[in-house]
């Protein structure tokens, strides 16, 4: 692992190398559990490359289509994921709805803005 990974696994403070610009609000769903599992809206970084997502000192790469409900897998335990766009109509869970979906503190005022949801 390197020095730079280790910084943000262990740690709340993001590297000067995630720049906002690889960055993006995206709803993250738990699937290792079944298909509706706990789920929250926040930020997540992008690496250089695009495929490797970061959120909250988790490292997430894609399934390539190999999921099942799921299209991200954690690269350090395996769990699997469904990440994507929030939608503008909050039916963000896979058969809709918005129940029981945590939104971060840090990006609700921009989620609310990018739903149009003043």
């Amino acid at each position: 692992m390197s020095n730079q990974e280790d910084i943000l696994l262990n740690s709340d403070e993001l590297p000067k190398e995630f720049k906002h610009e690889r960055s993006r609000i995206m709803y993250i769903e738990d699937k290792s559990g079944g298909l509706e599992g706990d789920a929250r809206i926040g930020r997540v970084y992008f690496s250089k490359t695009g495929k490797t997502i970061y959120y909250k000192g988790r490292r997430f790469q894609s399934l390539k289509g190999m999921g099942f409900k799921a299209n991200y897998f954690d690269l350090d335990n395996g769990d699997q994921f469904w990440i994507s766009g929030p939608k503008k109509d909050q039916n963000d869970r896979l058969y809709g709805g918005q129940l029981n979906i945590e939104i971060d503190d840090d990006i609700q005022e921009e989620y609310y803005k990018l739903i149009n949801k003043d």
